[in-house]
């Protein structure tokens, strides 16, 4: 049987760093499964989720915020460069892929590191051995970046939504919209509806 999950993201939306615990968990229970984690780069210095939609998240998820994240909440985000350098790494090491997502998600909505330019990438590349190239650490989204937005719009023609984040489990042939709202106080419970379509 063969598994796929897509995972349709921003790195600096609250919700869909809510949502990564869901993926945390599907990997855990079947880690033969094919993740895509694909960055949609929302975010491009115009606006920000803001305070009040951290606070929501953090009501209605297991996801924590830091204090100095939700103190800076109102400024401006820009994804860009984090959409860059994610399409980077699912390349070249995709194996990793989701540990990096994970580690930037806290470093950025516990820690507050903007992901703005090449420092705030430095802890990441030092934790995981890492050397992006130069064309990672620009404000425009790379080639890589703009491939993975392509893979998306084909995706939410099929599922007729352009919501992120979102979460898809394909099982052989058959694809399937994971309702993620019902399961992030409870990231583990997504489990059960995994199951489910492994079953059918």
């Amino acid at each position: 049987m063969k598994s796929e999950l897509f995972f349709i993201y921003d790195s600096h939306c609250p919700w869909s760093y809510a949502s990564t615990a869901l993926v945390n968990e599907i990997v855990k229970a079947y880690p033969e499964t094919n993740v895509h984690l694909w960055h949609v780069a929302h975010y491009d210095g115009s606006d920000c989720a803001g305070a009040k939609q951290a606070d929501t998240v953090s009501r209605q998820s297991a996801a924590n915020f830091g204090m100095e994240y939700i103190k800076y909440a109102d400024t401006s985000k820009n994804a860009s460069m984090a959409a860059n350098f994610m399409a980077w790494i699912c390349a070249k090491q995709q194996y990793i892929a989701l540990d990096v997502l994970n580690e930037l998600q806290k470093q950025h909505f516990v820690d507050n590191v903007a992901f703005i330019d090449k420092d705030d990438f430095e802890e990441i590349n030092a934790k995981f051995k890492l050397s992006p190239p130069a064309k990672v650490f620009k404000n425009e989204l790379s080639k890589e970046s703009n491939y993975v937005l392509a893979e998306i719009v084909q995706m939410q023609e099929i599922i007729r939504t352009e919501a992120f984040p979102a979460l898809l489990l394909a099982v052989d042939d058959n694809l399937v919209m994971l309702n993620h709202n019902l399961y992030l106080t409870k990231p583990s419970k997504i489990i059960e509806a995994v199951e489910l379509e492994h079953n059918r």
